[in-house]
């Protein structure tokens, strides 16, 4: 797919992609915001074609866990979209995100064009120069390639299993990483 098309009511719709650990962690941050059109739940930056959960988490094709948001950039910019990712992961850690550990968990942003990927630097040298954390920022930049859907289980996970995913996101030490470094006044 491209990195924009036309709506069915004739909005243009752009795509981001971002990958920041579990994708199930990934979507109902994004879920909520106006302008938010679809999110998919899938893998990229691997090399083996349409890879399945159980590839993807041995860590021998190279893909990450990642979502492609597909959004009206008349309502939501790529901009409020990358301040949204960065305050769902742990932009210091390169081996994974919280108790989700390996290459298959590591946080990227994929840009689709040239706007998006100097958006994305932009962000993150400010994250970077903001002094909010000690360790440098390790998260990659790297241009869209390939995205496979995730298996049907996996979509909208959040919706699907409130219950399992309400336990998960506590036991991971993400909820708690957000609460000591983002105020909730932040996020919104």
């Amino acid at each position: 797919m491209s990195a924009s098309m036309e709506h069915a009511d004739g909005q243009n719709i752009e795509c981001a992609t971002f990958a920041g650990g579990c994708f199930w962690c990934m979507v109902k941050p994004f879920d909520t915001w106006p302008g938010v059109v679809r999110i998919v739940s899938g893998y990229t930056g691997g090399d083996v074609p349409h890879p399945t959960y159980e590839q993807v988490c041995t860590g021998t094709t190279g893909h990450t866990e990642a979502v492609q948001i597909w959004y009206d950039p008349a309502v939501m910019s790529y901009e409020q979209l990358l301040d949204i990712f960065w305050r769902q992961i742990d932009p210091t850690d390169p081996g994974g995100q919280f108790y989700d550990r390996g290459s298959s968990y590591r946080t990227a942003i994929f840009y689709h064009t040239e706007a998006q990927r100097q958006a994305a630097e932009a962000s993150k040298a400010r994250l970077a120069n903001s002094g909010r954390f000690r360790q440098p920022i390790v998260t990659e930049i790297l241009p869209a390639g390939p995205f496979y859907e995730a298996e049907e289980y996996h979509q909208n996970f959040y919706q699907k299993q409130p219950e399992h995913y309400r336990r998960y996101r506590q036991a991971s030490g993400r909820d708690r990483f957000i609460a000591e470094h983002w105020s909730p006044a932040e996020d919104r």
